[in-house]
This record gives structure tokens, C-alpha cells and sequence, in this order.
């Protein structure tokens, strides 16, 4: 008899009744006529009379055939069903697992978490969530595939899962996005904060995958159900604003959530969505920082700033809204459309004065980039040798081959380059070997120091010297008094800038002030601007 209880519990088919009903039929005549053919057999081989009755021994054994037939019909029918419920089980498990890593996936993860979130609710405890996100993962699958990628979140699965109580749900939400819940005593979230500290710790280290060394490390972010936080999405929301705060913050680093970081979700939302208005309605406008010749005390030209003229919340300074404005790569169309206002102008100043533009290391990725200036010229008629673009020098490090090829394009057009925030890369003097720069300009975080700090005077006077070695003058940013700007002039700066001389101005006030001087070409020099 078989012990398997689904053999033994296993209904039949509901199309298999006719079959079942000949079986059964087929038994009760097995009983009715076996007995008899037995009987006569028996007393046949006895010799006690009568031979066996051959019509009923062929019933017999018809019977017995159909009987055996059915069983081994029902036996395939059991396994039948046995596997349609195995599949139906890896089905469901498939549906609620991420299949590279075995853990639960998003759905699975809300569904457990709000049942955790209530258990919590009713025995006085707690739900913290944990938010994992690994830093430039993107990178690991650029350089090495995504076999190499999907070895790598298999290892950090597993290294979350020996650091996390062994009653904490672990789930794969997408991509290189882990989440974790855990229940905590509210009295001591320092039980949580552990946790997110032997996380971090763990998973920003060196490891090998498949011969690779990957140094890797990851930003975490958590909430906390106690806290005006009573469903699962809620809390899962929170955990997400604080590991992008803690990515924010640094990467490889845990955050706490807290309502601060929602304004500055909600306010950099606003400010996205008022940049998009903004620029082509030109809101985004141009103003001036004066650049003077140290030798002559001479205005040689002016760098070109963007500030935001807002209808409702007036002038908006550029840290407000150029970080977003390159996270969302809005920065290209905002600086060709603060460039196209500038040469517009500017085409009718006097011809020595220079227009300084820095461009964004993010427009350095666009190959079309030195094109797209000079049509620019062309369209406004602004002149190319009255144009000096700056750029910045950590833009080098991504591309430097395609930072080179941009530099000889905007060069053969008669552009001149400086090179910006000179001394903050790490690799300066190479830079300057590698691209054709005019000049450097010194970084205001030394400029701003060289009266207090010796160091700081040290490298302005390096650089400066350098400067002049290679024929590449300097300029010097952040000049805020008369006794900075002395030194500077004594350590051979060639150009400085800063609020000593007067603070960025709108279009309308430069020209203000340059009517004043008579630096506004006038006649037919004019027309030919």
C-alpha cells in the first residue's frame, strides 16, 4: 500500500468518471465470478470433478486486465497532479523571489513588512527599514559586464544576510537596491543603527568575483514605523529619501530619515520643474563679474554668471539651481541660452574686452559641444577671439580624450582656454601638458586664505610662477580685499576677480558702466559687431 498521502488522497479527474465507472464495475464482477472460477480450479486440480467454466474464467480475467489498467491509468492521473502542484509551487516561489539572489522581491517585501508593521503595533515594538543602495554599481557593470554585476549582488545578498537578525526580511527591490525590516525596541534605535553600521562596514570592502577585485560600498538609508509612519509604503518612501541623502552626503554612509529631507525633496522638485519653464521663457539670465589686469588696473573683461530672475521669488543664486540643472541635464540648453544672451550683449563692447564662460563638466561628455559654440558665434555675431571658455578641471578626469578633441576644435576657431579651479584635481601639470590652454585661473579656496595661511600663499605664488613658465598668465578668483589683492600682484597674478571689485551685474547694469568709461563701440565699429 502506498504511504504517499497524495496517492491516497488524490481525487480523479473529473473527466476520468466513465473509466472509474467500468473499473468499478469490472471489481464487482471479479468478486461475483472469481470465487466461482477459484472454487472450480481448486476442486479441478483436486480431482474432486467438474472442469473449469472457460466463459468464466476469460470474464475473469477481463476483469482482472480492466482492473490493472485502471490502476496504472489512476497512478499516471496521481502523477499528474503531483507535478502540476510542484510547479504551482515553484511558480509562486518564482513570483515572490528575485530569482538572482533567492531573496523576496518588492512585492513579496511589502506584503511581509505590513504585516511586521502591524505585529509591531500590537506588542510595543517597532519596525525599522533599511534602504541599500550600492555606490556606482553602474561602473562594475561597464567595466567588467553584467555577469560580473549579477556575481557581485549574489555576494552582497549574502553578506547582508549574515549581518541582519536572523528574523529580518531581506528583499532584492530592483537593480543594486536592497531593503531590509527589522523589529527594535523604540527606546533603543541604537540596536538599528548597528545593524546599519556592520552593513556598511561590510559591504565597503575590497572582494573577488571571478578574478575581479571590485572595491565597492554602499549608501543606507532608514525609517522608523513609530513615527507618523504607519503603512509599509510610507516607511519605505522615507527609507528611500534618506539613503539618496546619504548618498548626498558622501556615499558609504547610513542616514536617519527626518522631515527636513522631504522639504528638500519637495523644494528641489519645485526647482526642477521651474527650471523647465525657465529657460527657454529666459528666465535664466547673464550677469558680469569684472576681471581686471593687475598691471594696469585696467578692466580686461568679465566672466559670464547665470542667475535666476524668478517672477515670484526674485534673483535666485546659481547654487540653487545648477546642481539640478546638471543632475537632470538641463545644464546644456541653460548655458547655450545664458551664452546666446551674453554674446548678444557683448558684441558691441569694446573689442579687447574678454567674455569668460565656464562650462559644465557635464557638457564635456557631448562630443557636438564645440560645434554647438561656434554656430552659437556665428549666429550672433559675437567674436570668437573675445571668447575664453573655462573649464573646470575635475571635468578632465571622465574623458580627457574627448575633453582634447573639444579643446583643438574651439582653439582652431580662435577661442582661447583657461583652465579652471587650477590645484583642486589631482592631476594638474599632466592636464596642462595634455590640452592647449591660454591660462589658468587659481582656485578662490587658496586665494581667499594666502593673508592667514602660509600654505595657501605658497601655492598662489607656485602656480603663479608656473603660470609664467609656461606663458599661460593667471588669474586669480575671490579677491574680496585691497591687501589680497596686493599679494597677488606682487606674486605676478596677471588678472583677478571677486567682490573687491564690485559684485556680479545684469546686462543692463554692465552696460551702464561701460557707457560710462566709453568701452561701447560706437559708428560703423558698432554695426560691424
Amino acid at each position: 500500500m502506498s504511504t504517499d498521502p497524495l496517492e491516497q488522497a488524490a481525487p480523479l479527474p473529473q473527466g476520468d468518471y466513465v473509466t472509474g465507472a467500468i473499473t468499478g464495475g469490472a471489481i464487482i464482477l471479479f468478486v461475483g465470478t472469481g470465487s466461482t472460477v477459484l472454487g472450480s480450479a481448486l476442486r479441478s486440480l483436486a480431482g474432486n470433478g467438474g472442469a473449469v467454466d472457460e466463459m468464466q474464467l476469460v470474464a475473469m480475467l477481463l476483469n482482472i486486465a480492466i482492473i490493472l489498467l485502471a490502476w496504472r491509468g489512476y497512478r499516471h492521473k496521481v502523477h499528474e497532479v503531483r507535478d502540476l502542484a510542484a510547479a504551482g509551487q515553484r511558480a509562486e516561489k518564482l513570483a515572490a523571489h528575485d530569482p538572482l539572489t533567492g531573496l523576496i522581491n518588492r512585492h513579496s517585501f511589502a506584503e511581509q513588512g505590513a504585516a511586521l508593521v502591524s505585529l509591531a503595533a500590537d506588542h510595543g515594538k517597532a519596525v525599522a527599514l533599511l534602504m541599500l543602495d550600492l555606490d556606482d554599481f553602474k561602473t562594475v557593470n561597464d567595466m567588467h559586464g553584467h555577469r560580473i554585476g549579477d556575481a557581485l549582488l549574489r555576494q552582497v545578498a549574502d553578506d547582508i544576510a549574515q549581518v541582519l537578525p536572523a528574523n529580518a526580511l531581506t528583499a532584492r527591490l530592483g537593480g543594486d537596491e536592497f531593503g531590509c525590516a527589522m523589529l527594535f525596541d523604540p527606546a533603543h534605535p541604537d540596536s538599528v543603527e548597528r545593524v546599519a553600521k556592520a552593513l556598511v562596514r561590510r559591504l565597503s570592502r575590497a572582494v573577488t568575483v571571478d578574478g575581479h577585485l571590485l572595491t565597492i560600498s554602499a549608501s543606507c538609508g532608514l525609517a522608523r514605523s513609530d513615527q507618523d509612519c504607519d503603512t509599509v509604503d510610507v516607511l519605505m518612501r522615507e527609507a528611500d529619501i534618506a539613503m539618496y541623502a546619504a548618498k548626498k552626503a558622501g556615499r558609504n554612509r547610513y542616514a536617519w530619515f527626518d522631515r527636513s529631507m522631504e522639504r528638500a525633496i519637495q523644494a528641489r522638485n519645485e526647482i526642477e520643474t521651474g527650471l523647465r519653464n525657465a529657460i527657454p521663457q529666459g528666465q535664466i539670465v547673464p550677469y558680469f563679474e569684472q576681471q581686471i589686469d593687475l598691471a594696469t588696473g585696467a578692466l580686461a573683461g568679465f566672466e559670464v554668471l547665470a542667475r535666476w530672475e524668478h517672477p515670484l521669488r526674485g534673483l535666485i543664486e546659481p547654487d540653487q539651481f545648477i546642481p539640478i540643472a546638471e543632475e537632470t541635464g538641463l545644464i546644456a540648453d541653460l548655458s547655450m541660452s545664458v551664452m546666446r544672451q551674453a554674446f548678444i550683449a557683448a558684441r558691441d563692447w569694446d573689442p579687447d574686452l574678454v567674455l569668460a564662460v565656464n562650462i559644465s563638466p557635464w557638457q564635456l561628455k557631448d562630443a557636438w559641444l564645440a560645434q554647438k559654440i561656434i554656430k552659437l558665434l556665428l549666429e550672433t555675431g559675437f567674436p570668437a577671439r573675445r571668447l575664453e571658455i573655462e573649464i573646470t578641471e575635475s571635468a578632465l578626469f571622465d574623458n580627457l580624450a574627448l575633453a582634447q578633441s573639444i579643446a583643438v576644435s574651439l582653439k582652431n576657431q580662435g577661442i582661447r582656454l583657461a583652465l579652471d579651479d587650477f590645484g583642486t584635481g589631482y592631476s594638474s601639470l599632466a592636464h596642462l601638458r595634455a590640452l592647449p590652454f591660454d591660462r589658468i585661473k587659481i582656485d578662490k579656496c587658496f586665494v581667499g586664505s594666502i593673508a592667514e595661511k602660509l600654505e595657501s600663499a605658497a601655492i598662489v605664488g607656485a602656480i603663479a610662477r608656473l603660470g609664467d613658465s609656461l606663458n599661460m598668465p593667471t588669474t586669480a578668483e575671490g579677491v574680496e580685499d585691497a591687501d589680497t589683492l596686493e599679494r597677488l600682484r606682487v606674486m605676478g597674478c596677471a588678472r583677478a576677480q571677486g567682490y573687491h571689485f564690485g559684485r556680479p551685474v545684469s546686462a543692463a547694469n554692465v552696460r551702464r558702466l561701460l557707457a560710462e568709461r566709453r568701452l561701447i563701440a560706437q559708428g560703423p565699429q558698432r554695426l560691424a559687431g
